[in-house]
């Protein structure tokens, strides 16, 4: 949930925040530039979330897969381009065809049925069943359910968990005192509008959150911007024009680099403000990757972009990321170098992540998040915050 704060509050808390990271990070030379997401989009004519434009200013993935057609089609296999599906489309419902839990005097169901998918709560007398309206996530990690009734979207009470296999009890969620309660838990408009906002593109247009015209899932124009301007532009063979007409994130520095993707991964600021503190926040990336060695302490800062290339699926492998380290660190046993600025690792040769970016379950997911606060990491260290 955002903490909405404007005006006197707001620029008071801010100084109290700089403050804060002064101390905590160390170094003034961190903060300048360093904005919170909403301020970002305030002053931006493109960031992620940017609700400004109308619906017609986009075009969609498959007309942006006509001239991009290799990079579009690997795309769609990625995790973000499925981070939000019909559940008709569920991956775990193909493979599971049917998903159960029983908890207390309830027993819930998710299952396809006549082209739809129901969600069902049943006390063993009596029961309620609402057709699901979307899914969020593919299920690795875990991938939870909405329903809308009149107008309003609610979660399930239940998710699947990917380390588990199984389903049960969605985070903060332990059913309720009715079937009505037990079936899920009701969305604020403003909280819709920010899930919506980074699961799918378009959700929000002409300031208006539309789910009902928006297009499933992280696609191009969730990063890129609107592409309408851009497509009539190079189809009348107005190249420059076009070219200027589309946002390219990796022409941003590399502060804003890692600000941008933040946008919906969390940055530094926008945790802070959420009161975003303990192991909950090993999810935001950018804000832990922006308070690592790498980024604070080089002029040339590490970012996103540097390990992730955004339209490809993730690589699992720890030792594919190996190279990227070295781009800066000098090999396990030489010393520095002006190419390789950042010392060897005294310790290992490879696998640079296993040891430097720990995994950390988070209570309740049931998953093993990996920690973008990049440093070197002592037996029995707590968690740092």
């Amino acid at each position: 949930m955002l903490i909405k704060l404007r005006g006197t509050a707001r620029r008071r808390l801010g100084l109290f925040v700089a403050m804060w990271l002064a101390v905590s990070c160390k170094s003034w030379a961190q903060l300048p530039g360093m904005m919170a997401t909403p301020d970002r989009v305030q002053s931006r004519a493109w960031w992620p979330t940017t609700g400004t434009p109308g619906r017609e200013e986009y075009v969609g993935p498959a007309v942006c897969g006509e001239c991009h057609s290799a990079r579009a089609a690997l795309q769609k296999s990625t995790a973000m381009a499925r981070a939000a599906t019909a559940p008709t489309d569920s991956d775990v419902l193909r493979v599971y065809g049917r998903l159960s839990f029983h908890s207390g005097n309830y027993t819930y169901t998710i299952e396809p049925k006549d082209g739809t998918v129901l969600y069902s709560v049943s006390d063993g007398g009596h029961s309620l069943s609402v057709p699901l309206s979307w899914e969020f996530g593919v299920g690795k990690v875990g991938q939870a359910y909405f329903f809308e009734q009149d107008g309003t979207f609610y979660e399930s009470s239940v998710s699947f968990f990917g380390g588990l296999q199984k389903p049960g009890f969605a985070l903060g969620s332990e059913g309720g005192l009715n079937l009505g309660e037990a079936l899920g838990r009701r969305i604020e408009p403003p909280e819709g509008r920010a899930c919506f906002g980074c699961h799918t593109t378009a959700s929000t247009t002409s300031n208006q959150f539309r789910p009902d015209l928006l297009i499933p899932g992280v696609t191009c124009e969730a990063c890129h911007g609107p592409g309408a301007k851009h497509v009539a532009a190079m189809k009348a063979g107005k190249v420059e024009e076009g070219a200027k007409s589309i946002f390219n994130p990796a022409q941003l520095n590399s502060l804003d680099q890692v600000e941008f993707c933040g946008a919906c991964h969390r940055t530094l600021w926008d945790t802070i403000l959420q009161n975003g503190g303990g192991v909950f926040n090993v999810r935001f990336q950018a804000y832990r990757l922006e308070r690592s060695a790498c980024f604070r302490n080089r002029q040339d800062r590490i970012t996103c972009l540097n390990c992730h290339d955004p339209h490809k699926p993730l690589m699992s492998d720890m030792a594919a990321y190996d190279p990227h380290c070295l781009n800066c660190h000098a090999s396990h046993g030489l010393k520095t170098t002006s190419e390789h600025p950042a010392h060897a690792c005294p310790v290992a040769s490879s696998n640079c992540v296993s040891c430097h970016m720990p995994k950390v379950e988070i209570p309740g997911i049931y998953f093993k998040f990996t920690d973008h606060w990049i440093r070197i990491v002592r037996k029995g260290q707590p968690y740092p915050d």
